[in-house]
């Protein structure tokens, strides 16, 4: 049943995280042709899979409005009574000569007619309209004939099977040519009411393709009128084309993309750091971010604006995650949780390698840049970075889209990082958990409270920190939390300043050779009571002063459950039960994270070490090895494992061996 109730306490969260994806995932394709104006195409010949009209560029559009500004267009009415009754005159006309060609002169008269003939010289224009069946269709200029222009065109046809010289004059003897008259009837009043309403018309069209019809083949040069026509399927493409089987397999297979995606997300938190995964306010904290930046890359690829994921500041995500998680587990989750757009975003590869190069290098600065003046400097050095990145993309034809406005994107995307870095402190609130930001304020020594405890107990200070330190190249070697632990060896012993004297380290001498023992007097059980005391004393100190959790949690494990062996061991003496060794006990809990078992370890070993004779390399590792291994029953069941432990181990030893090397002793001057 536990095992049930931890599966659904870590698979929940992952669930609701995949649920919230699943729902900002784009229902259409992507367009599935990437081309550049100059060059070839990279793919296999480029069939249209649908009717779609050419779509003129904006260019081509205010071209032809300034044409058109200030131009009337006329308006012509079809008369199809005129054209009938030419072509009946013919039928029945006597052409005695040319009575064999009456066929050719009728199919001429139709051609002819088929758009329309006009009055020689009416309304001069580029464009005319002509209403035909009660539609009005627009038609350049240059398509419709006069009448004179129709005539020459009857004596042109008929020259052409009738061979001979005099074919203009046969037609007129016979008053053929004098059939053709103007069968379009200028309407003046529409005229005048079209140019009034819509004087600016213009086609947004310049010509259709149709289904089946081949766009553009595999070695083919990317013209502009070429690169028009893609533009053109590239819109009807994203407008009208969606998944084409059964919504079924597209639930289906959007949601093992979620689960590959949380999957990787698992294995990421298992190789890097296990602990999290255990860990609920991180975890949660984890799935945010995840959850987050792949919501912001798939509704703007949804709503057809990806062109605005170059501003996204993708890079405050992996700050964010820097600022809760070291370095590798960083880098994993920032990585997957930008693959949405490596598969879904348009020049996804080009997105994703930009603000993986803008994250990682974040990541890389982050401890030396994240303070004052050096937060700014940091940004430029992400710009950089990214714009180093796209730069190359560019060259290889892999990124798209306007340089100019990308650059721009970039720009803003990276100082966005950090001008938006201090909403950490809302999700330490959130989440209950602490920035390394936060962690370094709090290790500052100039702060009021550990300032107060070097004035009222300066050996507990010293003590802590030089345990600081200790604990810092210990953690550093095993990769915990260096920050973390560095905090929590400086408040560890806080509840000790409000009674300093009880403690060896701030006893002070009142006379020359003698000294004030505070124990002097008192029972071992009345001793015991007052040194067990600081880490209540301590809880109370860290939650009037609004210290974290987080550090208040050393206050209550560096002694854990152990016991004052000195006390009660001098009370066994004087005739004391062992069942009375509750009245030595710390009343604390057992330290379980690596960092809380280092203090621990730390604390004993510093403590300790001011008794220790002999300075050999021997004796600290025995030394060593003999307070670690009194430290086994607090510490067994702990995170540290013991490959680490021996580690920590080979460092303290060390360490001591640096503090406490033998010294040249100088022989005194002498004064001749």
């Amino acid at each position: 049943m536990n095992k049930v109730s931890e599966y659904l306490r870590i698979g929940i969260p992952f669930l609701l995280s995949g649920l919230i994806i699943l729902l900002a995932f784009p229902r259409t394709a992507n367009f599935p042709y990437s081309y550049k104006k100059g060059n070839t195409g990279r793919y296999e010949n480029l069939v249209s899979q649908f009717d779609f009209p050419i779509l003129k560029t904006q260019e081509q559009i205010q071209r032809e409005k300034s044409e058109l500004s200030g131009q009337v267009i006329p308006y012509y009415k079809y008369n199809d009574e005129i054209v009938k009754s030419a072509i009946s005159k013919v039928q029945a006309m006597d052409l005695q000569e040319l009575e064999p060609y009456t066929a050719v002169i009728v199919s001429s008269f139709r051609n002819i007619y088929r758009k329309g003939v006009r009055i020689d010289a009416e309304q001069n224009s580029n464009l005319v309209y002509i209403q035909k069946d009660k539609r009005a269709t627009k038609y350049p200029s240059s398509e419709i004939l006069q009448i004179t222009q129709a005539r020459r065109l009857l004596v042109s046809n008929l020259e052409s099977v009738y061979r001979s010289s005099n074919v203009d004059s046969l037609l007129r003897i016979y008053g053929v040519s004098d059939l053709i008259v103007a069968n379009l009837i200028y309407d003046e009043q529409a005229t005048v009411q079209l140019a009034g309403e819509n004087p600016n018309d213009v086609s947004p069209t310049s010509g259709f393709i149709a289904s089946g019809q081949l766009i553009v083949s595999k070695d083919e040069i990317v013209t502009a009128e070429v690169e028009q026509i893609l533009d053109s399927y590239k819109v009807e493409f994203n407008k009208n084309v969606g998944y084409s089987r059964s919504r079924v397999f597209l639930w289906l297979s959007e949601i093992v993309i979620i689960l590959i995606f949380l999957a990787l997300l698992v294995l990421a938190l298992l190789f890097e750091d296990a602990a999290l995964l255990n860990d609920k306010r991180s975890l949660l904290f984890i799935l945010m971010i995840f959850t987050i930046t792949s919501v912001v890359a798939l509704l703007l690829v949804r709503l057809k604006i990806a062109q605005f994921l170059f501003i996204v500041p993708f890079t405050l995500f992996a700050l964010w995650l820097k600022a809760f998680f070291k370095s590798s587990v960083s880098f994993a989750i920032y990585s997957i949780s930008l693959l949405p757009l490596l598969v879904f975003a348009h020049s996804g590869i080009s997105l994703f390698l930009i603000f993986l190069v803008g994250g990682g290098i974040a990541i890389i600065y982050y401890d030396r840049m994240n303070r004052g003046w050096k937060q700014f400097l940091m940004s430029l050095i992400i710009f950089a970075g990214m714009l180093l990145t796209y730069g190359a993309l560019r060259l290889l034809d892999i990124a798209t889209g306007s340089s100019i406005q990308s650059v721009l994107f970039l720009l803003v995307s990276a100082f966005s990082a950090v001008a938006l870095y201090p909403l950490i402190y809302i999700f330490e609130r959130l989440f209950g958990l602490i920035s390394n930001s936060r962690l370094i304020e709090l290790a500052d020594t100039s702060g009021s409270l550990l300032r107060e405890l070097e004035k009222k107990a300066p050996g507990t200070f010293q003590h802590s920190l030089q345990v600081a330190n200790m604990a810092d190249a210990a953690a550093r070697a095993i990769g915990a939390n260096y920050l973390l632990l560095r905090a929590g060896a400086l408040y560890h012993d806080l509840g000790k300043m409000n009674n300093p004297q009880c403690f060896v380290e701030n006893e002070t001498l009142v006379a020359e050779n003698t000294s004030a023992r505070y124990h002097q007097d008192l029972s071992p059980v009345q001793s015991a009571r007052d040194i067990v005391r600081h880490v209540i004393d301590g809880l109370d100190i860290a939650e009037r002063n609004h210290i974290p959790s987080v550090i208040s949690d050393f206050i209550v494990t560096h002694h854990g459950k152990s016991c004052v062996s000195y006390f009660y061991n001098k009370y066994l003496e004087q005739g004391g039960s062992r069942d009375n060794i509750r009245l030595f006990m710390y009343d604390g809990r057992k330290p379980v994270t690596k960092e809380q078992v280092i203090l621990m370890i730390c604390d004993s070993v510093e403590a300790a070490s001011r008794t220790l004779k002999d300075h050999s390399t021997e004796a600290y590792s025995a030394f060593v090895d003999k307070i670690t291994q009194s430290k086994m029953d607090q510490i067994d069941g702990s995170e540290l494992t013991l490959n680490e432990l021996n580690t920590v181990k080979n460092v303290l030893k060390s360490f001591l061996a640096q503090i406490y090397h033998e010294r040249i002793v100088y022989p005194k001057n002498k004064i001749k």
